[in-house]
């Protein structure tokens, strides 16, 4: 194995591990569902390639029926002068199969779901998620998300909060090192979100791609990660890739009565399938609440307190 062990960060008495990367880089095949929202599209496009120090990538933007001008001219403007397709699909929104159809064109030996309110911050970020994806014995890699106001979106997704998942270290400020440090620690975790994350493809095939007749928007992740963790791989979050999520920004808020109905079938979905599993997740002690999402004890306790 060609790695190396390092400080995470001076003076943290914590350590990670920089595995290499392959002398002939595979081509990685980045994912972008969209839909109008030219700022944060161009944002989002223009910092993957303006800042991303990994070479070999392709971006593959599945435009789910723009009519913004704009967006229009950006990426023809793009699919001229840069490594960028766009498959256009004028299906209702489903983010599963949008990113199905995306992956089934797709060249490359890896692949990178990313939203379009996403924004790179760290120019390695492709290099470390790669690094780790190309582990045999890894699946899903996430990364840490950041909010605009530098507080933390996405630190790893834990079973059973808020119900079926929720994001742990939520809102967390940047000088913050979390329960235990794990916000700075590269770690396995149950599930890690697909707003940004790297799979390898035959990973990803192998466990049938997201599930885009029951989970068209809301646990998709969850449950892809679920599955591919059944298949004999670990979920693996880095904090060493970090990108801006200017969360759900162009998608909107489950706001209407039609919205409320999906998800609610999404959750019960969920619920069905996995069942108990949902309130034993292996990477959060069973002693932490599950109602909220900053490792307090939990209060009734959710084990039996010994005789």
């Amino acid at each position: 194995m060609d790695a190396q062990v390092q400080e995470a960060e001076p003076g943290s008495h914590t350590l990670r591990v920089r595995y290499a990367l392959p002398p002939s880089l595979p081509l990685v095949s980045i994912i972008i569902p969209t839909r109008d929202g030219y700022d944060l599209l161009r944002q989002c496009i223009d910092s993957v390639f303006a800042k991303t120090t990994y070479t070999n990538f392709e971006i593959v933007v599945v435009d789910n029926g723009s009519r913004d001008p704009q967006v229009l001219d950006y990426l023809k403007e793009m699919t001229a002068t840069k490594n960028l397709r766009v498959l256009r699909d004028e299906r209702a929104f489903n983010y599963s199969a949008l990113n199905n159809a995306a992956v089934r064109q797709a060249k490359g030996s890896l692949l990178c779901l990313m939203n379009n309110d996403i924004e790179v911050i760290s120019p390695d970020w492709l290099d470390e998620m790669v690094s780790q994806a190309l582990r045999p014995e890894i699946g899903m890699v996430g990364c840490r998300l950041w909010y605009p106001d530098d507080t933390l979106q996405h630190a790893g997704v834990v079973l059973g909060i808020g119900g079926v998942a929720g994001h742990v270290h939520h809102k967390l400020n940047r000088t913050q090192a979390g329960y235990f440090s794990r916000a700075r620690l590269v770690q396995n975790y149950s599930a890690v979100t697909a707003a940004c994350s790297v799979v390898r493809s035959e990973v990803f095939q192998q466990v049938g791609g997201l599930n885009e007749q029951d989970l068209a928007v809301a646990f998709n992740d969850v449950d892809l990660c679920l599955r591919i963790r059944d298949a004999g791989y670990r979920n693996l979050w880095t904090p060493f890739a970090e990108l801006y999520h200017h969360e759900s920004a162009t998608r909107g808020h489950e706001d209407t009565p039609e919205k409320q109905a999906r998800f609610a079938n999404e959750v019960g979905f969920m619920v069905s399938t996995y069942g108990d599993a949902l309130l034993n997740d292996p990477a959060y002690n069973p002693n932490l609440a599950l109602r909220i999402k900053d490792y307090a004890l939990s209060y009734p306790p959710r084990v039996n307190l010994l005789d």
